[in-house]
């Protein structure tokens, strides 16, 4: 048996380590985009495979094919076999990362190679997600011999990319990743010292959409007038999605208002960067308008570039669309929504045309249960703060596909990263009193469900 100071002490012994895990992980630069070099997923792959043999996990690298034959990113599967008539956990994270982006954006000469400033690890990935890895990898590691419920490892490395072998591998590797709860760390906190658990999650539709007016381009000064060009026609499409108060505007999509924390404005503006003067969009509570409501997002636009302009009307031109929906919501019927509305908005009989993108389901949790009790009493032990439960705007998808694949497992989705993260973008950082704290938490819940948990805090599990 351990008592919680016991492990608590093994999380701060074990913690140094973990800090130098990830930095090996933030070194491999493992873009999952397809312009990038794939080589780098393998030494990824074998880098994490590496570090769970290390700590007693049987790991390999695998993969499965998309559901169109092509080759799937490559994957770590692990398991350790618990003792008779324990439960099984199912430990999620990805190693693929994003793209660096634009070099101004960070303050450090090369995104790969981490950088520890005050209480902050920065480096591409370092929260999202190898701060996930390596946490469920200290969980492990400190608990050791107090380890006896079973443990199924699976470590992603083509998240970034929307998972497109996911539900294939989960088919063809079922027996492997069987479990009785699935843990995924691929969320993020309410703040700094204060925990949470992901209760929802919206879902994803992505579309382009073009506007042609025009066979071919003419001068602007000969036919200027008359013709209105592509772009100002987009413009105007793209205005009708949304109402005068900047809710989304698309006829039948769900929406509500339930969100159960309540996000301060000026919190709000800080975390997001809104410029001053700038007004907030949309009706309802801030925090339903991120988690509850759909959003819509001009995520991409293709025109003539200024550098490459001359004086003619351009007959066409291209918009991408991210349409966040809310919990509840089928994406396939969302899309059709879409697609009617921009058909049917079409300005002055200009041609519009959809492509469709992916479409990610969202995820609702149970409302209450033994293993998110323990989930909440685990994070509020392990940072000394009573958890709270949010949703996140953001989309998972495969949550809903792991449901659907396991329904007896039930998935509980925590948090790893808080709101200056800034996941994607430059500068993207972990909070290292935010990783021990997920390393802490998880090591919590894994010694109750293995029954070696000196106190027993009464909170359900085994």
């Amino acid at each position: 048996m351990i008592t919680i100071d016991e492990l608590r002490a093994r999380v701060d012994q074990e913690f140094e380590q973990v800090l130098a895990d990830l930095e090996s992980l933030v070194r491999i630069p493992s873009v999952s985009a397809a312009s990038f070099d794939q080589s780098t997923l393998d030494e990824s792959a074998a880098a994490v495979a590496a570090l769970f043999a290390g700590a007693g996990v049987q790991a390999r690298v695998t993969s499965s094919e998309t559901p169109d034959g092509k080759p799937g990113r490559p994957a770590v599967l692990g398991h350790r076999e618990g003792e008779d008539g324990a439960p099984v956990v199912l430990l999620y994270a990805h190693h693929d990362v994003q793209p660096a982006g634009e070099p101004e954006t960070w303050d450090q000469e090369d995104p790969f190679e981490p950088v520890v400033r005050g209480d902050r690890m920065f480096g591409r990935g370092a929260a999202d997600d190898k701060a996930g890895v390596v946490a469920h990898l200290g969980a492990i590691r400190a608990l050791g011999e107090h380890l006896r419920a079973g443990v199924r490892v699976f470590i992603e490395g083509e998240e970034e990319v929307g998972s497109p072998s996911f539900v294939p591998f989960l088919r063809e590797h079922h027996a492997d990743l069987a479990a009785d709860l699935a843990l995924v760390l691929d969320s993020t906190n309410w703040k700094v010292g204060t925990p949470a658990l992901t209760t929802t999650l919206r879902g994803l539709v992505e579309a382009q959409v073009e506007v042609r007016v025009l066979e071919h381009a003419v001068h602007s000064g000969m036919f200027g007038g008359p013709i209105l060009d592509a772009p100002t026609l987009m413009c105007r499409l793209l205005a009708t999605l949304h109402d005068e108060e900047g809710n989304v505007a698309i006829e039948g999509l769900t929406g509500y208002d339930d969100a159960a924390l309540e996000y301060p404005e000026e919190d709000f503006r800080r975390d997001a960067g809104v410029l001053p003067g700038v007004e907030l969009a949309g009706s309802g509570s801030l925090a339903s308008r991120l988690w509850t409501r759909p959003a819509l997002s001009v995520i991409g636009f293709d025109s003539t570039s200024v550098a490459q302009r001359s004086n003619t009307i351009q007959p066409s031109c291209r918009a991408a669309l991210s349409l966040r929906i809310a919990p509840g919501e089928d994406p396939a019927r969302a899309y059709s929504l879409l697609e009617q509305h921009l058909v049917a908005h079409a300005p002055r009989g200009a041609s519009v045309e959809l492509v469709q993108g992916e479409l990610g389901p969202a995820f609702r949790s149970p409302e209450d249960s033994d293993s998110m009790r323990l989930a909440r009493w685990a994070l509020t032990t392990a940072w000394g703060t009573n958890a709270v439960e949010t949703g996140v705007g953001g989309s998972i998808p495969f949550i809903a596909d792991l449901a659907a694949e396991f329904p007896g497992a039930e998935v509980l989705v925590t948090g790893i990263e808080d709101p200056d993260s800034r996941a994607h973008s430059g500068n993207e950082s972990i909070h290292l009193g935010e990783l021990r704290g997920a390393m802490f938490a998880e090591a919590l819940m894994l010694a109750r469900l293995s029954g070696t948990l000196a106190e027993d805090p009464g909170v359900g599990g085994r």
